[in-house]
């Protein structure tokens, strides 16, 4: 099985530092949308790992996070594609659960839901908490410079993070070669 894992914020929709609350506030990035598609119809599996602490902070609900999540499938779908597991942290950073990232709980979940092992499989973020994750369980560390990429890419990355534009680019790596 061809497995990517993705962040959403930043990575497949615009990102805010005041949260993403609504279906109207998400905004997919230009191209992000194809990308998975075209990933899916070259026979990956693309599942989504994402922290959403503003449920914990009262921002949204699940409902309106699911809705959220309905969209992009929709989009995807409308692209000739489909899109995999969708998993999500719910808590605060102060919580202590085991799957907010930099912890790679949502990694195993995702990994146990296909019934593959994480190593090597790629994980797609924009923040030095994705790679970190990613690293933990020896996924390989894929940073997008879209959403927080560019600020990421001055801090000290994980050993041998890749680093792609957006992903598209990221898509197109995987299709074509």
């Amino acid at each position: 099985m061809k497995l990517l894992i993705l962040d959403r914020d930043g990575v497949i929709n615009q990102d805010s530092d005041a949260y993403i609350k609504s279906v109207e506030e998400w905004i997919p990035l230009p191209g992000s949308i194809e990308a998975i598609a075209q990933l899916s119809k070259a026979g990956w599996t693309v599942a989504v790992a994402t922290n959403q602490s503003g449920i914990a902070r009262g921002y949204y609900d699940i409902a309106t996070l699911e809705a959220m999540h309905e969209r992009l499938r929709s989009l995807v779908a409308q692209q000739g594609g489909e899109l995999g597991l969708v998993v999500y942290c719910p808590h605060g950073p102060d919580e202590g659960c085991a799957c907010r990232k930099p912890k790679p709980g949502m990694l195993h979940t995702i990994a146990e839901h296909y019934g593959v092992p994480l190593a090597r499989l790629w994980f797609v973020g924009d923040s030095l908490g994705d790679l970190e994750a990613a690293y933990a369980v020896d996924c390989q560390p894929v940073l997008v410079k879209t959403g927080k990429g560019e600020k990421t890419l001055g801090k000290t990355l994980p050993v041998g993070t890749l680093v792609f534009d957006d992903l598209a680019a990221v898509a197109a790596e995987l299709i074509h070669n």
